[in-house]
C-alpha cells in the first residue's frame, strides 16, 4: 500500500471549492431516470448522456472525479476516446461502484445489508488497471418501528470496513457511504441518534480493519427529519445537527467528508452544504458527491433531444457544480439561482 499517494488522491477529491459527481447508476436506476424523461435505456443511450456529461467544458473546475459504473468505464466516446482519458484530461478522477446492491439481511426484517465482497480484491486489480483512482461501496440503513437493529449496523459497518481494506491494498482510495434514509416519518432527533450510532459503528470497525483514515473519504448522508415527518427541520438545523454528529463520532484524520443529497432537491443540497460551511472551521472539509442534485437539470433538457440538446444540457450541470463548488466554501448565493 503506497500511503502516500492515497493521501495526496484523497485530499485531490476534496480540495478547495471541489466535489464529486456520482453518474454510477446501476442498470435499474438509470432506466427509471431514463423512463421519466421518455429515452429508451439502452447502452448507446446510456453511453451518451455520460459522455455529455463527461465532456462538459471546464468540468474540472468544480467536479475532482466522478463516480462511474462499470459498464461507463469501459466505454469510450464518440470519437474512439476512452471516458477515463477524457476525465484526466479535464483534470477528474475517475471513481468506480464496487458494490452488489443491498439485499435483505436474513433475520432482520425490512433491513438490508450490501453485498459484494466475493472477488472484490481481483475486480479492484482490475479497476486500478482501467484508470480508476478511488471507489465507493454504499450501505442503507432505515429507520422504521424498532429498527435499525444493532445487527443491521454492524453488519454494514463491517462490509464498508473489509471493502476500505481491500481498496487500499489495491492502491485506490476507498469511499465509504453509511446512507441513513430520509425514508419515512422520524424526527430530526432521531435520525442524529441512528447516523451518530452508525457512524461510531463504521470507524470503529475502519480501525480494526487498519484502514487508512488519511487516505478515506467519508460519503455521509445529512441529519435530516423523514421525508413524511409533520414537522420537517430547518437548513440550519440540518447544518447545525449534521455538523454536530460529525464532531461526535468522525477522527479528525479522515482526510474528507463528502455528502450524498438523498432525495434532496438541487438546491435544498446546495443550500444545507453552504450552511454547514458557513458554521466555521472542523477537522475535515465538507464538499458533496451528489448524482441526482447535479444531475437533475441536465437529464431533463437532454431528455428533450438527445443529440440537438447537449450543449444546453451541459451548461445546466456547469451551472449545479459551480453552485455546489461555492457551497463547499460556504460561499454559495441563492440569488444566482435565478440569474442562471
Amino acid at each position: 500500500m503506497d500511503s502516500t499517494k492515497l493521501v495526496k488522491t484523497a485530499h485531490a477529491m476534496v480540495a478547495e471549492g471541489k466535489g464529486i459527481l456520482a453518474i454510477d447508476e446501476s442498470h435499474g436506476t438509470i432506466k427509471k431516470r431514463f423512463d421519466s424523461i421518455g429515452v429508451e435505456s439502452s447502452e448507446d443511450n446510456r453511453r451518451a448522456y455520460r459522455q455529455m456529461l463527461l465532456t462538459t467544458p471546464d468540468l474540472g473546475r468544480h467536479i475532482s472525479g466522478a463516480i462511474l459504473f462499470d459498464e461507463t468505464l469501459r466505454q469510450s466516446t464518440d470519437q474512439g476516446v476512452r471516458f477515463t482519458k477524457v476525465m484526466a484530461d479535464a483534470g477528474v478522477m475517475a471513481g468506480i461502484k464496487v458494490d452488489k446492491g443491498a439485499h435483505d439481511l436474513a433475520g432482520c426484517e425490512h433491513e438490508k445489508v450490501t453485498e459484494g465482497l466475493d472477488g472484490l480484491r481481483e475486480r479492484l486489480t482490475e479497476y486500478a488497471e482501467l484508470g480508476a483512482r478511488f471507489a465507493k461501496w454504499r450501505a442503507v440503513i432505515t429507520i422504521g418501528e424498532s429498527i435499525p437493529s444493532g445487527a443491521c449496523i454492524e453488519s454494514n459497518a463491517h462490509a464498508l470496513a473489509r471493502y476500505a481494506a481491500l481498496c487500499q491494498e489495491a492502491g485506490l482510495v476507498p469511499m465509504v457511504e453509511p446512507e441513513v434514509l430520509m425514508n419515512g416519518e422520524h424526527s430530526l432527533d432521531e435520525c442524529f441518534e441512528v447516523t451518530e450510532a452508525t457512524l461510531r459503528s463504521l470507524f470503529h470497525h475502519l480501525y480494526e480493519h487498519n484502514v487508512l483514515l488519511e487516505g478515506t473519504i467519508l460519503k455521509a448522508s445529512m441529519v435530516v427529519s423523514g421525508d413524511r415527518a409533520a414537522n420537517r427541520a430547518s437548513v440550519q438545523e440540518v447544518a447545525e445537527a449534521t455538523v454536530q454528529c460529525l464532531l461526535n463520532s468522525v477522527p479528525a484524520s479522515l482526510a474528507g467528508v463528502v455528502f450524498l443529497s438523498g432525495g434532496q432537491s438541487d438546491e435544498e443540497a446546495t443550500a444545507h452544504l453552504d450552511a454547514m460551511n458557513r458554521l466555521g472551521q472542523f477537522p475535515w472539509p465538507l464538499s458533496f458527491s451528489y448524482g441526482r442534485a447535479l444531475q437533475a437539470p441536465s437529464l431533463k433538457v437532454w431528455g428533450e433531444n438527445i443529440s440537438a440538446n447537449v450543449a444546453a444540457a451541459q451548461k445546466l450541470l456547469a451551472h449545479r457544480a459551480r453552485m455546489n463548488g461555492l457551497a463547499a466554501m460556504g460561499q454559495y448565493d441563492a440569488t444566482e439561482e435565478q440569474a442562471a
